[in-house]
């Protein structure tokens, strides 16, 4: 169930709203049982360096898991969103739906004030 919030700002967490990391988190939502590293790294067109860094960013905040195993004699890092980042991520999306609500909104209600006052004389304000 969806919690309002008086502003939604507030739920907009800078974990998420980093390009690289949504990037990372929203591929790592279509994938039920993770990705490796490799899958990672070319879905979001990152190098080695930068997803590493972004992982460990996710990681430390409890949003993924990260399982080292051998498959066929080679290392295999996998990926997976935690149940917590799932339900953290969920509550991101709602307060960034919302806050892009609100911006349409606003967009929408400059859009018909300017259709209001368009042929008005300079200086000179329409009210309807």
């Amino acid at each position: 169930m969806k919690q309002q919030q008086e502003n939604p700002y507030d739920a907009l967490e800078k974990i998420f709203h980093e390009p690289n990391r949504l990037a990372i988190v929203s591929a790592l939502c279509a994938a039920d049982g993770g990705l490796s590293f490799t899958e990672l790294k070319d879905e979001c067109g990152l190098t080695d360096g930068n997803l590493n860094r972004h992982l460990k960013v996710l990681q430390d905040s409890g949003v993924v898991r990260i399982r080292k195993s051998f498959v066929d004699a080679k290392p295999r890092t996998t990926v997976q969103l935690s149940d917590k980042g799932i339900q953290r991520f969920n509550l991101y999306l709602e307060a960034l739906s919302d806050v892009l609500n609100k911006a349409e909104a606003a967009i929408a209600a400059v859009g018909t004030d300017k259709a209001k006052t368009a042929g008005a004389p300079a200086g000179k304000t329409v009210r309807a």
